[in-house]
């Protein structure tokens, strides 16, 4: 459903700019003809705008359907479960530039369901987790580890982590903080 849903949004993102392009050569060919132009250019070439206005509005309801129904696709459709972290904010405190930090977030399953989780992501590149594959039972527990690597980044840090699970809602939110030194080459934290 999700790739589905991605590809038609990329598809209707395509037929806007395309729509957008023809607007755009339409205003340039009214903008063209003078008074002298023949009424004729003038009619279809503002014909031409109203049409592609028209169809830009119709695709940028599509992509606000496709994103709504998105939304409703993260809602769990089977039986849900209840995920319980025993800590969801890690402050990794101050390091240097270039180091990198790895936290291991502890979670229970306390609901009635095997507890599923389908998808971990990071805010960006340098945040990556790592998660159980397998069904986790009843009263099971586990971890998600996260590694957070600092290269090119300065100053305060609040990085997250996005879980898609069988629970709900949907998506359960771990966070990584901290500050990150600028690398000094005179610094003896520096190796």
């Amino acid at each position: 459903m999700y790739i589905c849903t991605s590809q038609s949004t990329h598809y209707i993102m395509i037929k806007i700019i395309r729509l957008s392009v023809v607007a755009v050569t339409a205003c340039a060919l009214l903008a063209s003809c003078n008074e002298d132009g023949s009424a004729d250019v003038r009619e279809d070439a503002r014909q031409a705008i109203e049409n592609s206005t028209a169809a830009v509005a119709g695709a940028a309801n599509d992509v606000t359907n496709a994103a709504n129904n998105a939304v409703e696709a993260a809602v769990p459709s089977g039986p849900t479960t209840v995920m319980e972290f025993s800590e969801t904010t890690y402050d990794f405190g101050n390091i240097v530039e270039g180091e990198k930090v790895t936290h291991t977030y502890s979670f229970q399953n306390d609901g009635d369901e095997p507890l599923i989780i389908s998808n971990a992501k990071g805010s960006c590149g340098c945040t990556v987790p790592q998660w159980p594959r397998e069904p986790i039972p009843v009263g099971g527990s586990g971890e998600i580890v996260v590694e957070f690597n600092s290269t090119g980044k300065t100053g305060s840090q609040n990085k997250k982590v996005t879980i898609n699970a069988n629970t709900n809602p949907a998506q359960t939110v771990i966070y990584l903080k901290g500050d990150v030194a600028k690398k000094d080459a005179e610094s003896p934290l520096v190796q």
